[in-house]
């Protein structure tokens, strides 16, 4: 069996998409709130009809982690940047029937959070991000209909679990066929542990195979399993003449001469 491992993945939410405020709270004090991740929501992680897959996250996936967890809010995934922590008090996190919703204390003593209010009513600001560990997740392929040419082949990933670490107001948005993508694209086959899928996806994007961290066990096969198995190389002493060689091979496989 391959070798799976986990690290830790990113996922950006679009400013608009993120519905980010700030507002001032009970106590006057400014507040700012948004969601870091929208259930149900399809995104695509690379390019799905390529390399890349369609991804969503099921609503439950931070129920657990949540209860557990001790989460931050950060600025751009820095944590010299910390807006806030749960443990602390100054973030709530929570699920609702939309997504991971967030909200969070703003400390004016701090001059980086004086900046990102700044940011943010300047548009600098870009969306919403949070950093996990997928603890339970799936695999699905679907059909897909593209217009004016035939049917694709594309695999949805649902997220079912996470282990959150922090969720992130980011400068910049996850553009497709960026070296940030691959490597999300890299995270994701590596907690898949399926080799398979890897040379699959490595067939239009090699630098996967540098990115990927697991091992085929020796005599796995590579190829796709119904693929028509190649003739076997002759057996036959190196040294014999071609023609011998070849008439061996003729007669091993049926074939006329």
């Amino acid at each position: 069996m391959p070798t799976m491992t986990s690290s830790e993945e990113r996922r950006r939410l679009a400013l608009s998409d993120a519905d980010v405020t700030v507002r001032a709270g009970e106590d006057g004090a400014r507040r700012f709130a948004g969601y870091a991740s929208v259930f149900n929501s399809r995104t695509a992680i690379g390019n799905p009809l390529r390399w890349g897959f369609y991804e969503e996250i099921a609503p439950g996936a931070f129920t657990k982690t949540l209860a557990e967890g001790d989460a931050r809010m950060l600025i751009d995934h820095d944590s010299y940047y910390v807006v806030s922590r749960m443990s602390a008090g100054t973030l709530a996190l929570a699920e609702d029937e939309h997504g991971l919703a967030v909200d969070s204390a703003l400390d004016g003593e701090l001059s980086y959070v004086r900046d990102l209010q700044a940011n943010l009513a300047n548009g600098n600001i870009t969306g919403m991000s949070f950093g996990f560990y997928v603890i339970k997740d799936e695999w699905n392929t679907e059909t897909l209909e593209v217009e004016g040419a035939d049917p694709v082949e594309v695999e949805v990933r649902v997220i079912r679990e996470v282990r959150l670490v922090e969720v992130s107001a980011v400068t910049f948005p996850a553009y497709p066929e960026t070296e940030a993508e691959l490597k999300a694209v890299a995270r994701a086959l590596d907690r898949r542990g399926d080799f398979a899928a890897v040379e699959a996806a490595a067939r239009h994007r090699p630098e996967l195979l540098d990115l990927v961290h697991i091992d085929r066990e020796p005599g796995e096969p590579t190829r796709d399993a119904q693929a028509p198995a190649e003739p076997v190389v002759s057996t036959q002493p190196p040294g014999l003449p071609l023609s011998m060689r070849m008439n061996a091979l003729a007669a091993r496989y049926g074939l006329s001469r």
